[in-house]
């Protein structure tokens, strides 16, 4: 029997490993630590990390790789030893995720580039006859970005159902809100207008995000795109929506009061 993954137990170890290593993008890790539980959970097609017919995930926004690396060790493929290497030397567990550890299908951190990556994975299991489905994990802040719009546009004349986009819509970026760096409002819309079949859900609603996955078999047969509204620092009081907190380490008060904020996602 696998293991639970869960949101709470993705938070814990983002905060435990970004404590660790005195390494930030701890705001952007715990948005999306829902999104990780209801994939990782059973949301993607993978009973094994080498499984040829499993399905494909991209982290778009790379930056975000610790609670990838957490979910990959809930679901039983890294192990603590391996865990506890990130960001220390000759570890393949940086900030960014990387192809040569198991269970990452493609390396990324340039952002905007990883929809592109997901459309070329998508054609190739349609070509191979394959019913693995490819999902890409975007930021909105990637939504600024040509490359992915010009993905867009591809996978919706290739008409690849089997393409899912979750967008990690909390509102900002590195350097700004979102609203204020570049408005995408009506971000759905938008993604409408090109040709992909469009779901607004709770990007925190673990129960809610595995039943919208589940539901994209009986929706249209185009690419899909599910827009995810999430909070920056999820779980943890004094990082919510706080820009600071995309790249700011914490300290060992900060860790604790976190560590006790998150208890509330259980």
């Amino acid at each position: 029997m696998k293991a639970r993954v869960s949101a709470y137990e993705i938070s814990r170890i983002v905060l435990e490993q970004s404590m660790r290593a005195r390494v930030g993008h701890i705001g952007s890790a715990l948005s999306i630590s829902g999104i990780l539980a209801a994939l990782y959970d059973g949301g993607l097609r993978a009973g094994a990390p080498d499984d040829p017919d499993r399905d494909r995930f991209i982290l778009s926004k790379g930056h975000a790789a610790l609670a990838l690396y957490a979910a990959l060790h809930l679901r039983g493929w890294l192990t603590a030893d391996e865990l506890d290497t990130y960001c220390a030397d000759d570890t393949l567990l940086g900030v960014h995720p990387d192809s040569e550890l198991i269970g990452v299908d493609f390396s990324t951190g340039s952002l905007g580039h990883g929809l592109s990556i997901g459309v070329g994975a998508a054609l190739g299991a349609r070509m191979q006859g394959s019913q693995r489905r490819v999902v890409v994990l975007v930021s909105d802040a990637e939504c600024d970005e040509g490359s992915l719009w010009e993905a867009v546009m591809l996978a919706a004349h290739q008409h690849l159902g089997n393409l899912i986009a979750i967008v990690d819509l909390n509102g900002q970026q590195a350097l700004g809100y979102t609203k204020d760096v570049l408005s995408l409002d009506p971000l759905g819309d938008r993604w409408g207008a090109f040709g992909w079949d469009v779901l607004h859900v709770d990007g925190h609603d673990v129960p809610g995000l595995t039943k919208a996955i589940a539901s994209l078999n009986d929706r249209p047969a185009t690419p899909h795109v599910l827009i995810a509204h999430t909070v920056f620092g999820h779980g943890v009081s004094y990082m919510r929506n706080q820009i600071k907190w995309h790249y700011l380490p914490m300290s060992q008060t900060d860790y604790e009061v976190a560590l006790n904020d998150i208890k509330s996602l259980q």
